[in-house]
């Protein structure tokens, strides 16, 4: 079995929680690391299995993820659980190869001009980075999966309009370069379900039916209609973010996740199995929203609950 359908068996559907780093990049408080890895655990003991927790930079630039190996750890702990962290350098690269981290992450831009804001490189030398953070990989005989994700994927604040063409061609790059997998991201909610189907079933093309990571944000409140057009493309993971937390520092305009919980709702009622237990999972948001008492929290599921006189799940 190869790293990535270990990662994200192709008959089913993977959810990736990515609230203990996206959720986090925008908030003026973070939770305690004790509280995280409370918020960790009980969505563990929910039924989730795939956690992004937190960036590879100094903890001078990105305090909330200071505790960054402790959170890798606290994964590890768990079993069947996997980690995935950010790298935006060749010297975060290096540090989470030092660690069990199962995922890297590395970000390329749709646009010169986000790439710029967000890592000081052009796109040509992001793809680098991943054919950098690949070697690295294979050098150390790391167990990681090398995860490259294009944001600004269906429109950028910045620059405007972005072609399809060029987001799979970035895509294919990514992947000589020795990407095990490719994501694409709304990061500043531009788009719509047709938008988001026609991509998504590129990428289903591109990908030979394998794995592919759709990455929404519900800024203009379609992230959920346009979640059930990528599944209804071929996509089988998708990420979301617990309360719908989060958003791209370096994005103008941009606003929290797709509501992980919200996403699960959509999944069962579409027929496709999550393993995750609804109620316990909207529980978890009491640690978050204890820690995190200013911070602004979203969600159907949670304000109005599952249907409770039918069987909802397809």
């Amino acid at each position: 079995m190869s790293r990535i359908t270990a990662a994200y068996p192709a008959d089913r559907v993977s959810l990736r929680e990515v609230g203990l780093r996206d959720g986090l990049q925008l908030t003026k408080t973070w939770p305690s690391t004790n509280d995280k890895r409370e918020w960790l655990a009980r969505e563990y003991a929910a039924g989730v299995r795939h956690f992004e927790v937190g960036s590879f930079l100094p903890a001078s630039r990105m305090p909330q993820f200071a505790d960054l190996r402790d959170m890798i750890n606290a994964v590890s702990r768990l079993g069947d659980a996997r980690s995935a962290a950010l790298v935006l350098n060749e010297r975060g690269a290096a540090d989470a190869f030092e660690t069990e981290v199962d995922e890297v992450v590395c970000v390329i831009s749709a646009t010169e001009e986000h790439s710029q804001a967000n890592m000081r490189r052009s796109r040509s030398e992001a793809i680098d980075l991943v054919r950098t953070v690949a070697r690295m990989r294979d050098e150390r005989d790391h167990k990681a999966i090398v995860n490259a994700g294009i944001a600004m994927a269906f429109g950028c604040s910045i620059a405007g309009k972005v072609d399809q063409a060029e987001v799979l061609r970035l895509a294919s790059a990514c992947m000589e370069a020795g990407a095990d997998i490719v994501g694409i991201a709304d990061t500043v909610g531009f788009a719509g379900p047709r938008q988001v189907a026609g991509l998504s079933t590129a990428m289903t093309r591109l990908s030979g039916g394998g794995a592919f990571i759709v990455h929404l944000h519900d800024t203009r409140g379609m992230g959920i209609a346009n979640a059930s057009a990528a599944l209804d493309a071929g996509c089988r993971v998708l990420d979301g973010s617990l309360g719908g937390l989060g958003g791209c520092p370096f994005a103008p305009g941009a606003t929290g996740n797709v509501v992980f919980e919200d996403l699960v709702f959509l999944c069962e009622t579409k027929g496709f199995a999550t393993g995750v237990d609804l109620d316990a999972l909207v529980a978890v948001r009491a640690v978050p929203e204890y820690a995190m008492p200013n911070e602004k929290f979203y969600g159907a599921i949670a304000r109005a609950g599952p249907p409770r006189t039918l069987d909802w799940r397809a």
